[in-house]
């Protein structure tokens, strides 16, 4: 098998990918993007061609923003990029080597740089219950929406906080699914603690504009919203049938078909956690993310990271992210000098500061509940792959697990085929709350290859020959 060589590989097609690929392109490297998915956009612009093109009436549904996407994308087929499509990324090298798989075939290459440009996931939700089927995360009925124009049958009820919550609930509704109601985790003084923040929010006004428009729609739509939930339980026969809540000081139930959960989305760090980039945490947030320059130049020197994976700050940010990373490697590679990169990046600079002003006061707000991070029914289940509870993992502490990595020797958590995604903040977090620690200080799982699962067939494909010209 060759190994095909390039300037500069991509990895990810969402904002970041796309103009990283676009800009990198333009000043003459040789540059690829790889993407797991068929057509680029990532999942913030997920299928917008297909939609552009040929479900023209969904868009006012998907909103403008949406619609957006299609100029990034067109920008991207334009460009001399090289587009990798199917591929699944499952190693890489701090080298710049990268291994992929397109279902079928093992394939190799080398970058004198990587961006890698792998977005956020939403954060996992354990919340008992949450394994029945009917429940799923709100980005996924998200997905299906963008992708097939799909929505789910029966009374829908949307469940966590923050800005996706709003939005998925407003395009479902428009879609004419039936929305039940959204149980909103966010409190009084959820809001009084990002008061202080709001100042410098003004600088954002367009989005602080739609969310207050994204709430009014859902209002006028006649779909309650239950501010302060909490102490959630969902409960059927074999199957999502209703759930239970506080709110107002009042328990309440719902009947439901369909519970979609969201709180918020975090880095997905698989890759820089592969890579050993160093990490940090950020401590209102609670998730974990590489420590990048404001270029998304990681302490490995082929490696940046641009995009929500390098913390999350919204889609117009990683686009600018994207072009900044690209710029900073045509500058090491010789291909533009100081001047050319800094004349280019001063307008990016300045107009990142119009989309990230808002940052701090949401994340003030939206402040992930303590059940949520820290589930406090034992019999919850945290790591799906292995079926390991919550009390399981305080069990494991109190025999002296003092870390995940530790905690595999005892359940085998995060060794499944999600490789940690779905319980390793978790895990984390309940750990700390065991030893009296800040998770900081408990760590993550080390991740190694593959980050995704591949077959036999393919590692036996693997005889790696010189690198192409």
């Amino acid at each position: 098998m060759t190994t095909k060589a390039y300037d500069l590989i991509v990895i990810g097609g969402g904002p970041a990918g796309m103009s990283a690929a676009t800009e990198a392109a333009e000043h003459g490297l040789h540059t690829a993007l790889i993407d797991e998915q068929s057509a680029v956009g990532g999942q913030i612009y997920r299928a917008v061609d297909e939609v552009v093109t040929r479900r023209a009436d969904d868009l006012p549904m998907l909103g403008e923003e949406y619609a957006y996407g299609e100029t990034v994308a067109n920008a991207f087929r334009a460009s001399t990029a090289e587009y990798i499509s199917g591929h699944t990324v499952w190693q890489l090298d701090q080298d710049g080597s990268i291994w992929s798989s397109d279902g079928a075939k093992a394939h190799a290459f080398q970058a004198k740089n990587i961006i890698l440009a792998t977005g956020a996931l939403e954060r996992p939700v354990p919340i008992p219950g949450w394994t029945l089927p009917g429940v799923m995360t709100a980005g996924a009925a998200q997905i299906l929406l963008k992708t097939a124009g799909m929505i789910p049958v029966g009374k829908i009820v949307i469940v966590g906080s923050g800005p996706l919550l709003l939005l998925v609930a407003d395009q479902l509704i428009k879609a004419g699914a039936d929305v039940e109601a959204v149980l909103d985790t966010t409190g009084v003084m959820d809001y009084v603690r990002g008061a202080p923040h709001l100042l410098r929010a003004t600088k954002s006004w367009p989005y602080l504009q739609k969310g207050l428009k994204l709430k009014r729609a859902i209002k006028d739509a006649g779909v309650p919203i239950y501010s302060g939930a909490h102490e959630f339980l969902i409960s059927g026969d074999g199957q999502a049938e209703q759930i239970g809540f506080t709110s107002g000081g009042l328990r309440r139930t719902l009947r439901v078909s369909t519970v979609l959960l969201h709180q918020g989305v975090v880095p997905n760090t698989q890759a820089s956690r592969q890579l050993r980039l160093a990490h940090g945490w950020h401590k209102t947030q609670r998730y974990w993310y590489p420590r990048v320059d404001e270029w998304g130049h990681s302490d490995v020197p082929a490696i940046f990271v641009a995009g929500d994976g390098a913390g999350v700050f919204g889609a117009k940010t990683a686009e600018i992210k994207g072009k900044l990373s690209a710029l900073q490697v045509a500058y090491l590679q010789g291909r533009i000098s100081v001047q050319v990169r800094d004349n280019a990046a001063a307008p990016l600079l300045s107009e990142l500061e119009n989309h990230t002003s808002i940052r701090p006061m949401l994340d003030a707000i939206f402040v992930p509940p303590r059940d949520i991070l820290n589930p406090p029914i034992d019999a919850t289940i945290v790591c799906r792959c292995e079926e390991v509870t919550a009390g399981n993992v305080r069990d494991a502490a109190a025999l002296g697990a003092q870390g995940p990595n530790q905690l595999k020797a005892f359940y085998r958590t995060g060794m499944g085929p999600c490789q940690g995604r779905m319980c390793g903040l978790t895990v984390t977090e309940i750990l700390a709350a065991a030893h009296n620690k800040c998770p900081e200080d408990i760590g993550a799982y080390r991740i190694r290859p593959p980050l995704k699962p591949l077959t036999l067939a393919e590692l036996a494909d693997m005889d790696v020959g010189k690198a192409a010209e």
